[in-house]
């Protein structure tokens, strides 16, 4: 650093240390026309009044953040049970779904069922038939080998 700079330096903290003076002048001439000297009882007293009223803002703005937190716990629990009910709501539908699906495959088999009785029937109609046919081709044969033998005469 250079000397003219050293001087800079110095002369602009000399500066702040003439305004700090003088405000702190205007400050003391303030102090003494304003203020207001009281015994110790009454400092005590308005000290103590200053620390609850101090405590008491803290307490109240303790008391705001609360209910903010209740008041968003109120809305969440509120979304809680909306939420619920919707589930809910769709967990009975897909029991109600789940009810008529079964119904519909109970009624499926029913009806495949009396379709396996009517195939069982026309199966059993159909070998009687079956067992008619061959003993009446029976009896054609008996009778065509006698008509055979009658016209061999």
């Amino acid at each position: 650093m250079g000397e003219n700079e050293k001087g800079e330096r110095w002369s602009g903290a000399m500066t702040n240390l003439t305004e700090m003076a003088s405000n702190l002048e205007s400050l003391q001439k303030l102090l003494l026309t304003k203020a207001v000297f009281v015994d110790d009882e009454t400092f005590s007293k308005a000290s103590l009044a200053a620390d609850q009223a101090r405590t008491i803002k803290l307490l109240q703005q303790r008391v705001e953040t609360l209910e903010r937190e209740v008041d968003a716990a109120i809305t969440a629990a509120a979304r809680a049970r909306s939420e619920k009910r919707q589930a809910e709501a769709a967990q009975k539908a897909a029991e109600s779904r789940a009810q008529q699906l079964t119904a519909e495959l109970e009624n499926t088999t029913k009806v495949f069922e009396l379709h396996m009785e009517e195939l069982r029937a026309k199966q059993e109609e159909i070998e009687k038939r079956d067992e008619d046919i061959k003993l009446l081709e029976a009896i054609i044969r008996t009778l065509g080998g006698k008509e055979s033998l009658s016209t061999s005469q």
